[in-house]
């Protein structure tokens, strides 16, 4: 099987570890380079590919070793794993790397039901220090004077907006968007299937037929057409006798002759992958589960009161619903929000969403994305210190307004923002500040 390396791709690469090697004068070069795009388009396998072209070793981690139950376990690894690539370029005498695969599902936060822990913290904060001084990277309770060879830092994910704000800025990390064109599609494509006897017209049409869909998608493709000799094998064996034979057999492995790898045999079996993944779009069986969980909220009984209200040095009366159950419940009138505390109201600004506001939430929600609200005060704004308005499972337009005017009304002092998210590629799709504190 052939392997198909994308010109750009691997471009973006060669420059990137090659800078960080160089001694440029005056030029502060980003260590970490940072490589998205949709789930499934081979970003992890190019790199792969990218670094025995170049004959570069690489030290990897995973997104998921960046949570453990002892705090300050991932941030010790990342350490360490560095100070080791950094020991393999003096004795190796080559460029390595530093390769940390789906940053963001390890240390990002996609909507209030990402937990947001201590090692979270420490791996963002472990991340920028390096990038920031990468030849002195000290264990924990330990220091070596010894300055280290600068060593490249590649990661990878699906969307980078939901890591830490000062993490990914320019300085620290230079990004790079993933998303193979045609050409790069069909070169890659033509390696899978090289062995199998497509010609380059046949495989053109095949990736046309289905352009939308990711790299891996053919890969599993091409796993698939063999099914059916697998099944016709263990019918032959028996289901009974399948381990022996497999597992250390005296008969040595099964062969499998070539099976049909045909134009019009590829787009049937690819035609049912697609049906598969179109059921399980439109299943979404969790969210008629949650929305029962969510629709039986308390409902406060209320009643009407007459208060007077100050404007200036008249009184006027008005009439409001309050919540005879609840001493600091919230109480709407025309001019605003009120709280009760015993027998005091206290005035809150309105929070009403305005005309834009709503029409906004119509159009985030009419083209299938879902709605996150998220809050900072002021200090925490400087840092793009995000955090996300528990507000629960929004299924309709009138949950998420209603969602939005709560969040309005207890972070009143505070920014809120929208988040629109796309949770089929799991990344943000827009981000809007809708109220901001008053001066």
């Amino acid at each position: 099987m052939g392997y198909y390396i994308a010109p750009r791709f691997l471009d973006k690469l060669a420059v990137h570890i090659t800078k960080n090697f160089l001694n440029l004068p005056a030029v502060r070069v980003p260590l970490i380079l940072g490589i998205h795009g949709r789930k499934g388009e081979g970003k992890s396998f190019q790199c792969e590919l990218v670094f025995e072209r170049m004959g570069i070793e690489f030290t990897l981690i995973s997104g998921g070793e960046l949570e453990s139950p002892d705090a300050g376990d991932p941030a010790r690894l990342i350490r360490l794993r560095y100070r080791e690539t950094a020991e393999l370029v003096k004795v190796r005498g080559k460029m390595c790397v530093l390769m940390i695969n789906d940053l963001d599902a390890g240390a990002g936060r996609f909507d209030e039901g990402t937990q947001y822990t201590v090692n979270t913290q420490l791996v963002n904060a472990t991340l920028m220090n390096i990038a920031d001084n990468p030849t002195d990277v000290q264990l924990p309770g330990s220091y070596d004077p010894t300055p280290l060879p600068r060593i490249p830092i590649i990661v990878t994910g699906n969307d980078f907006s939901t890591l830490y704000a000062p993490l990914i800025r320019d300085g620290r990390m230079e990004k790079f968007y993933w998303e193979p064109d045609r050409d790069d599609k069909i070169g890659i494509v033509e390696g899978i299937f090289e062995s199998d006897g497509l010609s380059r017209r046949q495989i053109e049409e095949f990736v046309d037929t289905f352009i939308n869909q990711s790299i891996d998608f053919f890969s599993a493709l091409r796993s698939r057409i063999y099914d059916e000799q697998i099944r016709h094998f263990i019918h032959e064996v028996g289901i009974d006798k399948v381990s022996q034979r497999v597992v250390n057999s005296i008969e040595g492995p099964p062969k499998f002759r070539k099976p049909d790898f045909s134009l019009q045999h590829l787009i049937e079996m690819g035609n049912l992958m697609v049906g598969e993944q179109q059921r399980v779009q439109n299943s979404q069986l969790v969210e008629e589960y949650n929305r029962g969980l969510y629709s039986r909220k308390y409902t406060p009984r209320a009643e009407t009161v007459s208060v007077p209200v100050n404007y200036n040095t008249s009184t006027v009366p008005v009439t409001m619903s309050v919540n005879s159950n609840s001493s600091a419940a919230p109480v709407t009138t025309n001019g605003g929000y009120y709280k009760k505390y015993g027998q005091n109201l206290q005035h809150v600004p309105n929070t009403h969403l305005t005309l834009e506001t709503q029409e906004l939430v119509r159009q985030i929600l009419s083209q299938g994305h879902k709605i996150g609200i998220e809050h900072v005060d002021e200090r925490r704004f400087r840092m793009g210190s995000w955090q996300s308005c528990p507000v629960g499972e929004l299924t309709g337009e009138s949950d998420v307004i209603s969602a939005i005017e709560s969040c309005l009304a207890e972070y009143s002092n505070e920014y809120i923002r929208l988040v629109g998210i796309d949770y089929k590629n799991r990344r943000r799709v827009m981000e809007t500040i809708i109220q901001r504190p008053k001066v």
